[in-house]
């Protein structure tokens, strides 16, 4: 799956902002544009981590598949 990534540079900080329209909060940094983009994709799998689910007896969990 592809996301979009936006890349800033912080000429304050001398590094690099990333983050991911796509996913509201999902962000991360680097020291390179290289280092960036690498901690972005970290970020964006934990960000589609599954977290546990407590569930009542009656109800279900269901995977769906979303045609891109």
């Amino acid at each position: 799956m592809k996301f979009r990534i936006v890349l800033e540079y912080d000429p304050e900080t001398k590094s690099y902002a990333a983050y991911c329209p796509e996913l509201p909060g999902c962000c991360s940094a680097g020291d390179t544009e290289e280092e960036a983009l690498e901690n972005i994709k970290e970020a964006i799998s934990l960000y589609l981590e599954p977290s546990p689910v407590k569930l009542n007896p009656d109800e279900k969990v269901f995977e769906v598949e979303v045609p891109v």
